[in-house]
């Protein structure tokens, strides 16, 4: 059982993370755990853990101290937010917001200001790992927010995440987020291109990660997107999908522009997610890019 002051908890977003999250919140945390998504079917089994479900946001809201947030883009925070019935116009004095989810930086800190003065706690924690993590418990959480706040909530975090850290005020754990993933993505490309490369070159790809593994290259990455995405050439959907991929990816780019970077490396990976989504690979887990890496050509302008 999480030590913690709050008594109730509310929760909006019960996708492919917000739903074991939800479901360790609910089994670890001792409190009383209400829950709005638009799909019945989470709802259905999170019943069994004692979850109460919640007609719509506000209702999810209503009771509860603290309410995390777990939705797919920032865009759709902002609605959750600012919306018809949403947070901002349901939360009340007192209450904490812990959105999980993946959003801009920008938006975050112009949320945070807009429920400071409502005297509402808005803390971004973005989620890393696997969905495998989210149900072991084992997530790693970025978190933006005042010390206060964040002592208040690492304890309910503590339910689901293994490795939790305060990365600076509100704001700062989207940017860590979303720079964990751009090198991410990055690190995927260049997996790909160098599989590509061994092939051509009589090398098998299998050998070669093994060995990359056990030297220098060596990475997260490699021994997950690498041996069991780009290697078997396996890329299901209800994973990560190169839409949410290149949504993220996007933050990384405009948060380049704002702080004045030249991220061309970004900037690379984008041009491959845009082609994965006309071909219609948009769906698909994001490393499916390795197919059109492997299958490419070179560029005869950019040879020296």
């Amino acid at each position: 059982m999480a030590m913690t002051s709050f008594q109730r908890i509310g929760f909006v977003g019960l996708g492919v993370m917000g739903e074991p999250i939800c479901r360790n919140l609910a089994r670890k945390s001792g409190l009383p755990v209400t829950a709005f998504d638009l799909d019945p079917h989470p709802l259905e089994r999170l019943g069994q853990y004692g979850v109460q479900s919640a007609a719509d946001i506000a209702a999810a809201a209503t009771d509860a101290d603290v309410v995390f947030l777990s939705l797919p883009s920032g865009a759709v925070v902002e609605q959750i937010c600012r919306g018809p019935g949403g947070l901002l116009a349901a939360g009340r004095q007192g209450l904490v917001i812990v959105d999980l989810s993946t959003s801009s930086v920008d938006v975050t800190r112009a949320l945070a200001a807009d429920f400071a003065r409502q005297s509402i706690a808005f803390v971004d924690a973005p989620v890393a790992r696997t969905r495998a993590a989210a149900e072991a418990g084992t997530l790693s959480v970025m978190v933006g927010a005042d010390a206060s706040d964040f002592e208040r909530v690492r304890p309910l975090i503590a339910t689901f995440a293994n490795e939790i850290t305060l990365c600076g005020p509100v704001g700062c754990g989207q940017v860590v987020k979303i720079l964990n993933n751009m090198i991410l993505f990055e690190t995927v490309v260049a997996i790909a291109e160098a599989k590509a490369i061994a092939e051509r070159a009589g090398v098998d790809p299998a050998l070669l990660f093994d060995t990359l593994a056990k030297g220098s290259a060596d990475s997260f990455a490699l021994r997950n997107h690498g041996m069991k995405a780009v290697l078997p050439g396996v890329f299901p959907e209800r994973a990560f999908s190169v839409e949410y991929a290149r949504k993220d990816l996007g933050y990384a780019l405009r948060l380049a522009g704002e702080t004045g970077v030249d991220a061309r490396g970004a900037r690379t990976v984008d041009g491959w997610f845009e082609e994965a989504i006309k071909a219609g690979d948009g769906a698909k887990y994001h490393p499916v890019i390795s197919a059109r890496i492997g299958a490419s050509k070179p560029d005869p302008d950019r040879q020296s």
